[in-house]
């Protein structure tokens, strides 16, 4: 759906909350269309966020092992990495 969203899963080291989180807050903002949120979308965004986050973290912890690590490095990952 988005290919902004980077595979979390069978990370080494493991996702962290703060990629968890962003992952989220990119897919809330692709299917909302909220790109910038306003006092009239932070309430519900924030929620959706929040929610979303944790079913993530759920299903990660669910899946088995991947095989093979993911092909690229979260956002986070890339850009700690060149600072």
């Amino acid at each position: 759906m988005c290919r902004n969203i980077t595979t979390l899963r069978g990370l080494e080291p493991v996702a962290t909350e703060e990629e968890i989180i962003a992952a989220a807050r990119q897919y809330c903002r692709k299917i909302s269309g909220v790109q910038k949120v306003s006092a009239a979308t932070e309430e519900a965004f924030e929620r959706a966020v929040a929610i979303i986050a944790e079913a993530t973290t759920d299903l990660i912890d669910a899946l088995p092992p991947r095989k093979v690590p993911p092909k690229s490095e979260p956002p986070l990952r890339r850009i700690s990495r060149s600072a």
